[in-house]
C-alpha cells in the first residue's frame, strides 16, 4: 500500500506520514521543497507524481493557513486550485485511490453553538471561500464519477510543531523564554475567546479512520471541549510557577474571529474515533519542561 502526501513538511503531515509508517504504508511525502518536489498548483507536476506512484491514499494538505485578504491568491492557488488539480488526476490516473482533503472549521456559519457536517458554510474570508469550493469540488467528483474523496473538517489542533505565529504556540514560546531569563512581554488578543485544544496527532488519526470506511465522506474533527486563551495561558505560566497576567498584554485594537468555535463529533465518534490526549496533557507536550 502506498500514500502520497501533498503538503508533508506541515504540522499534519508529520504525524500523518508517522501514523502510515507504523501501519506499514509507503509514503510519498511531498512540498515545493521536498524532494521529489510538487508544487500542487501545477497540474502536470500533480499528474505526474500520481500517474507515476499510482498510490492507494492521496491527502492533500499543502495550504496556506492564515485568513487574512492578502492571502487571497496563495489561499486560491493551494487549496482550490490544488484541490482541482488532485481530483482530476485522481480521476484519469488512479480512480480508486482514496483522497482526503482537508476542510476547515471556518467555513461554517458560527453562532457559538457547536458545529456539525450540517452547518451551513459561510465565506467569512479567502480562506473559507477556497476551502468551501474544495468541498463542492469533491462532491462533484464524487457523484459524477465515483471518486473516493472524503472532507475532514478540521478544528483547531496543535503540537510542538505548531508554528509561532498561532497563539496557542507563541503562548508557550513566551513561557519557555521567560523560564530562559529573556524578559517577555507577550501580546495576547482577546483571552475570553474559547476553542478546542486538540492534538494534531489525534485529528490524523481521525482522518485515517474516515478515509478506511466507504458509508461516510465528511466528518468534523474535532474534541467538542472548549477552553479559553485565558485557560491556555494561565496552565501554561502555572507549569513555569508564573502568572500569565504579570507577562501579558491585551492588544486594544484586535477584533476576534470569534467568541465561540466548537464541533459537535457525533458522526466521526460513531465511527470508533476518540482523541486521546487532554488539554493538560497537550499543553505540556508542548511546554516540554
Amino acid at each position: 500500500m502506498k500514500a502520497v502526501i501533498f503538503g508533508v513538511t506541515g504540522q499534519d503531515g508529520h504525524y500523518l506520514e508517522r501514523l502510515l509508517v507504523s501501519q506499514g504504508i509507503m509514503v510519498v511525502g511531498v512540498s515545493r521543497s521536498t524532494t521529489p518536489a510538487c508544487d500542487v498548483t501545477d497540474y502536470q507536476a500533480v499528474s505526474g507524481l500520481l500517474e507515476t506512484h499510482v498510490p492507494d491514499y492521496i491527502f492533500h494538505f499543502a495550504a496556506d493557513s492564515t485568513t487574512r485578504h492578502e492571502a487571497l491568491f496563495r489561499n486560491h492557488d493551494g487549496i482550490a486550485t490544488g484541490t482541482v488539480n488532485i481530483l482530476e488526476a485522481a480521476r484519469l490516473y488512479v480512480p480508486r485511490s482514496r483522497v482526503f482533503l482537508c476542510g476547515s472549521a471556518v467555513q461554517f456559519y458560527n453562532d457559538g453553538t457547536p458545529i456539525n457536517e450540517r452547518t451551513p458554510f459561510h465565506a467569512y474570508s479567502p480562506y473559507a471561500a477556497a476551502r468551501i469550493y474544495s468541498v463542492y469540488m469533491a462532491r462533484y467528483y464524487r457523484a459524477a464519477f465515483g471518486l473516493p474523496v472524503y472532507v475532514g473538517y478540521l478544528f483547531n489542533h496543535d503540537s510542538p510543531l505548531r508554528t509561532k505565529n498561532h497563539v496557542n504556540q507563541s503562548i508557550v514560546q513566551a513561557v519557555r523564554d521567560i523560564r530562559a531569563g529573556k524578559n517577555v512581554t507577550l501580546e495576547i488578543g482577546n483571552p475570553d475567546v474559547r476553542k478546542e485544544f486538540n492534538f494534531a496527532g489525534d485529528i490524523v488519526a481521525g482522518m485515517w479512520v474516515l478515509v478506511n470506511q466507504g458509508t461516510v465522506h465528511e466528518a468534523v474533527l474535532g474534541s467538542g471541549i472548549t477552553h479559553s486563551i485565558k485557560d491556555w495561558a494561565a496552565y501554561c505560566f502555572q507549569k513555569a510557577g508564573l502568572n500569565w497576567r504579570e507577562h501579558t498584554v491585551m492588544r486594544s485594537d484586535y477584533v476576534a474571529e470569534y467568541d465561540t468555535l466548537v464541533s459537535a463529533p457525533a458522526r466521526i465518534k460513531s465511527l470508533g474515533w476518540n482523541p486521546e490526549t487532554s488539554f493538560a496533557e497537550l499543553a505540556d507536550m508542548m511546554l516540554e519542561f
